[in-house]
């Protein structure tokens, strides 16, 4: 139970402000997709820049935890795929954003506080690596497939060309290269532009979970159950699952990679979900929905998986 009322509640009453805010009008959608794209184009790729800029990259980017996270991951991701093409006829640009839906959690906006929450900030080395790459490596291939499935007779130069552009466009892409360029160069920041990236970081958490809470009340829950509930049962079991099998019994993490790994892994998917099926014009309905519905469902199953993690 204190896990519930100290550490997951306090996340969720923030997401339940905003989307109460959104519901009473209190905010507009004008205002809520204000606060989003400051959150996600600039607080938080501020948040993964300072993050990334001061990791040890040695220590912290160990290939069992990435493999252990995104084995589950692309696992998650092919079986919603195949199911999708086999047992709901959807078509292969359908499949492939309904495959992206169940590979992407909400490693950010959701794993990071939790996390945080749960086991002290000191415990959130193995996220940053995993949020670091969860991006260029879930958009790369996402994009790829997509692209694939759509542009039939493509050249593979044009084809290449679409994914790095779509790719780097990305603000918190950008974040975390930026990140990257000043922790392997070792490249001295001055006290004024750290000052000034610490206060944008206090603000990237709270912002953006408040906006995801008015951003939700959008997503209302309408048909498609089926595939729905086979895509909330992937991202909330099925990647965690696969997660703490190869973590624990494959690659022997420490125990706090196992706990980053599977937190991040069992959370709902995130936004960004729906905003590719969005971006192709694809399955818009059934990730919007699964979106809400494992947004909702995860207060109870993130408070299970904190009891089961040692």
């Amino acid at each position: 139970m204190n896990a519930l009322l100290d550490v997951i509640l306090p996340v969720f009453l923030i997401i339940g402000a905003g989307y109460v805010a959104a519901w009473r009008a209190i905010v507009d959608e004008a205002a809520v997709d204000g606060l989003m794209k400051f959150a996600q184009n600039f607080a938080v790729p501020c948040l993964l820049f300072r993050s990334i800029s001061r990791l040890d990259l040695a220590q912290s980017f160990d290939p069992s935890l990435l493999a252990s996270f995104y084995i589950g991951a692309i696992g998650a991701g092919a079986i919603a795929y195949f199911a999708a093409r086999i047992f709901f006829d959807r078509s292969p640009p359908e499949a492939v954003a309904i495959a992206f839906v169940a590979s992407f959690s909400n490693s950010l906006l959701l794993g990071l506080p939790i996390t945080e929450r749960a086991y002290g900030p000191d415990a959130l080395t193995a996220n940053y690596a995993i949020i670091a790459v969860h991006s260029p490596i879930l958009y790369s291939l996402g994009i790829t497939l997509m692209e694939v499935a759509r542009s039939q007779g493509v050249s593979k130069f044009a084809l290449s060309r679409r994914v790095v552009d779509s790719i780097l466009h990305q603000p918190l892409v950008i974040g975390i290269l930026a990140g990257f360029i000043v922790n392997i160069g070792g490249l001295p920041l001055p006290n004024v532009v750290n000052s000034a990236v610490d206060m944008m970081v206090r603000a990237a958490i709270p912002a953006a979970l408040f906006g995801l809470g008015g951003i939700l009340l959008r997503y209302r829950p309408e048909g498609d159950m089926k595939t729905i509930t086979m895509l909330c049962s992937l991202t909330l079991f099925v990647h965690p699952i696969i997660t703490y099998g190869l973590g624990r019994f494959v690659f022997a993490l420490s125990l706090d990679q196992l706990r980053s790994a599977v937190v991040t892994a069992a959370m709902a998917p995130g936004v960004n979900a729906f905003l590719f099926a969005n971006m192709y014009g694809v399955a818009k309905r059934v990730a919007a929905s699964t979106v809400l519905i494992a947004t909702a469902v995860l207060i109870l199953t993130a408070w299970g998986w904190l009891h089961i993690l040692p």
